[in-house]
């Protein structure tokens, strides 16, 4: 499945390469981004590159910002809670069915990716550590790559309980200070681009890649599978749609392809990701948890489906783009 996926990309980029370059139509690069998905990359297909037959007439920034957005109701655990899964000698995923988080252990603590809801965040996290034979005390960093209540809900909880320094970009602790809807965790430390943050034996790498928000950020961390190392790549804002303001269409399209060149340039060869939904993470968790000694991980992708991945980001942006665009005129 992965080979003919491969096969079907490079044929695409080998027509870019000698000059047979698609038509720069929405329908052109949703197809590009359909033959760099192949089939095994569909969750984030399906997610970057949104049915656009029906464009809004008048666009608006998405609810639940404002002064004055209802409360949101938590929905049963049932719906959402997942028991922990170690993935990695040093990576373990602590989300939910639906929105990921992840644990980053280290010589010297550990780093949490992502703070889900705050319902969540105290079952999922804090127990889920627990079961996994780890210590939430030993939290010293939250990073949250975007601002939205999914991803930074239970922040406020993780700095109350164990006082980790908690890591945005400035634009996004703008917009969680905005937020009516969840618990407003307190400002600390403002992410920049390219920022090393190392704690113990391990650096991860922040990217600011503005376009799902304004201030998302994307990661490598470090990762090792038996001794054996690998490195992770975080694209951390995935959805668009045609309501997406113009600028951060743009600014989308060119953070998917320079995340792409870093990530490729450094050998990325595994992908995480904050929706399960994006990279089929419920069948690669269930997968890592019934593995033999010996058997590969199913996260392991290898670098050209890293490159896929953040191709088909790109190439959906510039679709979504195209659509808006052209209904403008």
């Amino acid at each position: 499945m992965k080979k003919t996926a491969g096969v079907a990309f490079l044929a695409l980029t080998t027509c870019l390469a000698f000059g047979q370059t698609s038509p720069d139509t929405p329908e052109a690069h949703r197809e590009a981004a359909r033959a760099a998905a192949g089939r095994d990359l569909l969750g984030v297909f399906n997610t970057a590159c949104p049915d656009t037959s029906a464009v809004p007439a008048q666009r608006q920034p998405a609810p639940g910002r404002g002064a004055g957005a209802a409360q949101r109701q938590d929905p049963p655990r049932d719906q959402w809670y997942m028991e922990p899964v170690k993935v990695f000698d040093n990576l373990y995923y602590v989300g939910t069915k639906i929105h990921g988080a992840w644990a980053v252990t280290t010589s010297d603590g550990i780093i949490i990716v992502d703070a889900l809801y705050n319902y969540a965040a105290e079952p999922e996290i804090t127990e889920g550590l627990k079961k996994l034979g780890l210590d939430p005390a030993q939290i010293k960093y939250v990073v949250i790559t975007h601002a939205h209540g999914d991803h930074d809900g239970g922040a406020k909880y993780l700095q109350d309980a164990f006082s980790p320094h908690l890591l945005m970009s400035a634009a996004d602790w703008d917009l969680a200070e905005r937020d009516t809807r969840n618990p407003k965790p307190r400002r600390d430390l403002v992410a920049t681009d390219g920022q090393k943050l190392t704690l113990g034996d391990t650096t991860i790498t922040l990217y600011i890649t503005p376009g799902h928000t304004l201030g998302t950020l994307s990661l490598l961390v470090p990762v090792k599978d038996g001794g054996q190392p690998h490195l992770a790549a975080e694209w951390g804002g995935t959805a668009i749609s045609t309501s997406t303001p113009v600028e951060q269409l743009r600014s989308y399209i060119r953070s998917a392809a320079r995340f792409r060149d870093i990530a490729v340039g450094s050998r990325a060869d595994v992908i995480i990701t904050n929706h399960t939904a994006f990279d089929g993470a419920l069948t690669k968790l269930a997968s890592e948890q019934s593995r033999k000694p010996g058997q590969p991980n199913p996260y392991v992708v290898g670098n050209d489906t890293v490159k896929r991945y953040l191709t088909v980001a790109e190439e959906c942006g510039k679709a979504v783009l195209g659509t808006v665009a052209g209904a403008a005129h």
